[in-house]
């Protein structure tokens, strides 16, 4: 619609306060809320996601969170989908769309004019068969062979990522090592929130130790009987990938915590570089305490009154 308001997107690195900061603005801009956060969609991924529980949101509308099963594969084209229609929705009732999370590819696909080739599910089960019975690292090596570029941004290991990647070669006979050119299919403002490594090193070790405290052992042995290890997605996600480990004797309770900080800081690097590129994305300090979430906030929402403004300049 023409007459839409801007779509504001709130993204970073985990643990840098886009909950905290999305609320306040969803308060201040008559919004709702749509969750971008990949395994978010998942229910009963509550803890190891950091998830706002339902009695924290203050009654405001909270859009694809709780979607799927820890079995089921999440999908891109889908969340585009089903995620432009809640935004269209939301727009639809005079209220203002804010997205929030860290997952960069899922964000793309939502705000940016994103096209997805076809897909041949006799194909992809194949190259999932020979995944089974070769190992992924011979996806890997042929991958390697045919997109140089895109392999070197797929972990050997990412299954799902390497059969896609080899499925789209197969069926449209041209790589797929780089994303869409930066274009928003409707107009958008994307906010990060920054925030220095020596200061976001420490919250995630809090965050991981808080998490470990309120049951995430509980809380992964739980979806661990409804299908977590049978999941693609889901049981790859950090926090629930080590604690698997875990619960399989394989770490202790000691090396499963230091693996989760590990792997949520490395987490924090990729997606802060992730948007760091993009020309578009507006920075702004991330909130250092519970208290400074107003003053980011106030930031941001002046932010938003430019690019309002900005569209309605002939």
């Amino acid at each position: 619609m023409d007459d839409a308001p801007v779509i504001i997107a709130v993204v970073g690195a985990t643990a840098t306060g886009k909950s905290a900061l999305s609320l306040e603005l969803a308060e201040l801009l008559d919004g709702e809320v749509v969750n971008a956060d990949s395994m978010q969609f998942y229910r009963g991924m509550d803890i190891g996601t950091a998830k706002l529980p339902g009695a924290e949101r203050r009654g405001i509308p909270h859009h694809q969170m709780d979607m799927l099963d820890v079995h089921e594969d999440a999908s891109v084209a889908r969340f585009q989908e089903e995620a432009r229609a809640d935004i269209a929705a939301i727009h639809a009732r005079g209220r203002r769309a804010i997205v929030v999370g860290g997952s960069g590819l899922y964000l793309r696909a939502l705000l940016d004019r994103f096209e997805f080739p076809g897909t041949d599910p006799e194909l992809r089960a194949a190259l999932e068969a020979r995944a089974e019975a070769e190992g992924p690292g011979a996806l890997h090596r042929e991958l390697v062979a045919a997109d140089p570029a895109a392999a070197a941004k797929i972990p050997p290991q990412n299954v799902k990522r390497l059969v896609r990647a080899l499925e789209i070669i197969a069926l449209t006979g041209s790589t797929q090592s780089s994303l869409p050119r930066h274009e928003y299919a409707a107009p958008a403002l994307t906010i990060a929130l920054d925030l220095p490594y020596e200061m976001l090193d420490p919250r995630i070790d809090a965050r991981v130790d808080a998490m470990w405290e309120a049951g995430l052992l509980d809380e992964v042995r739980s979806l661990e009987a409804h299908g977590l290890r049978d999941g693609v997605t889901a049981r790859r996600a950090v926090g629930y990938a080590e604690t698997l480990r875990h619960l399989a004797g394989e770490l202790d309770a000691s090396e499963t915590r230091a693996l989760i900080a590990q792997h949520t800081r490395r987490l924090a690097r990729k997606q802060a570089q992730w948007f760091r590129p993009d020309p578009r994305v507006r920075w702004i300090d991330a909130p250092h305490d519970h208290g400074d979430v107003a003053r980011a906030a106030a930031d941001a929402s002046s932010l938003v009154r430019a690019a309002d403004a900005h569209r309605r300049t002939p």
